[in-house]
């Protein structure tokens, strides 16, 4: 009988988030859960992983490792500084940056960003994802997030409530989720 390798023994697996973006009458929102869990013990029930960035321009969230997240956000902000105003044009420099660095490259983590004309995803393979009807979500309730989004969008709510409801969905279904939200939101131009 084999033993199992320290790697598989140790690795008990971090599930840390739902993000959400709902882009809709003139409002972008990113609305992320606070739960950090390890295994089956929720750790933190109040994470922040929704902030403004930059200069207050763009909003992110992110999946994943924190340490991972931050350093992508800081990486991102200077690559906003670099190209002031060019959201797009600052995440693909970014994007190549994690898909080449020695040091990148082992980042674990996904982000949501969005300014007042574009929402994106990126993910540590170098995708930049600009998503389809302006809502997607990541992280472990990610797609349940995402699904009762689009079934909110042709409602009567606004961006930041079918951000709320969908949240609460996924909270509902995903146990890796929870219900305490940090919700930002930009003036849109979509």
């Amino acid at each position: 009988m084999s033993q199992p390798s320290d790697t598989a023994a140790n690795s008990a697996s971090w599930h840390a988030t739902t993000i959400l973006t709902v882009r809709k009458d003139g409002r972008v929102v990113i609305a992320g859960d606070g739960q950090v869990s390890l295994g089956a013990t929720i750790i933190k029930a109040n994470a922040r992983k929704v902030r403004q960035l930059g200069k207050g321009g763009v909003i992110g969230g992110f999946a994943g490792a924190t340490a991972d997240a931050f350093t992508l956000f800081e990486r991102l902000e200077a690559k906003l500084e670099q190209y002031p105003g060019q959201l797009m044009r600052a995440a693909v420099e970014l994007a190549k940056d994690w898909r080449t660095d020695r040091f990148l490259r082992r980042l674990e983590a996904m982000m949501i960003v969005a300014d007042a004309e574009t929402t994106l995803v990126l993910t540590g393979t170098g995708d930049v994802l600009e998503p389809e009807h302006h809502v997607m979500g990541i992280g472990s309730g990610g797609m349940y997030a995402l699904a009762a989004a689009r079934a909110l969008l042709d409602q009567p709510l606004d961006a930041e409530a079918i951000a709320r409801r969908a949240m609460a969905i996924a909270g509902e279904i995903c146990v890796y989720t929870n219900s305490n939200l940090v919700v930002e939101s930009l003036p849109s131009s979509k």
